[in-house]
């Protein structure tokens, strides 16, 4: 088994929110692959699937952001995976430009509280990440407001674009390609003159 976690706030009110970005992309390979996610299992709703001839389940955890490592521990307990090889999460990132992506094998939480939980609860920071750029906070704006609030028009689309290439991406990760998966993803996507 294969997990992909996309990170998120349940509950109706964060939907389309910056913080909410690994959910999105979850609910975009979920409508790629036929997945139905739905399934509570470990804190997450979870669905089932093949991707790249691998069993994958895809995962939304139901913890709120900042408890993310408490549903993932449960699953890749239950699943008993090898979180460095197996399990993929993906998430918001102000770091990155509107739709960038930024693949990574390992790294600090840079932040992020999301990732900040789930390595205390794994216990490694060493899990295969994909980070979705949601633009940088604009000065003088408060970080959860930020990430908590919506994309303007312009944004949202370049944020599906973001979803079909993280999507992609995914794909590769689960099968296998890593480096190819970086090598063509971690570019800094090319300003439209």
């Amino acid at each position: 088994m294969y997990i992909i976690a996309g990170l998120g706030n349940p509950t109706k009110q964060y939907e389309g929110t910056r913080h909410n970005v690994g959910f999105d992309v979850i609910d975009r390979i979920a409508d790629e692959y036929n997945i139905s996610v739905e399934t509570r299992k470990g804190k997450a709703l979870t669905g089932t699937g093949i991707i790249a001839g691998r069993k994958v389940l895809l995962a939304k955890p139901q913890t709120y952001m900042n408890l993310s490592g408490e549903s993932l521990r449960a699953l890749t307990d239950f699943y008993k995976i090898d979180v460095e090889t197996e399990l993929l999460v993906i998430y918001d990132d102000i770091s990155l430009d509107v739709g960038q992506l930024r693949i990574r094998k390992k790294g600090s939480a840079g932040g992020h509280n999301g990732i900040k939980s789930i390595i205390s609860h794994l216990g490694t920071n060493v899990f295969p990440r994909i980070k979705v750029g949601v633009g940088e906070k604009p000065s003088g704006y408060d970080l959860a407001d930020y990430v908590l609030g919506h994309f303007s028009k312009d944004d949202r689309a370049k944020m599906q674009e973001g979803y079909t290439r993280a999507m992609h991406a995914a794909e590769m990760l689960v099968a296998g390609d890593v480096e190819q998966a970086m090598n063509e993803y971690n570019k800094k996507a090319k300003q439209e003159a």
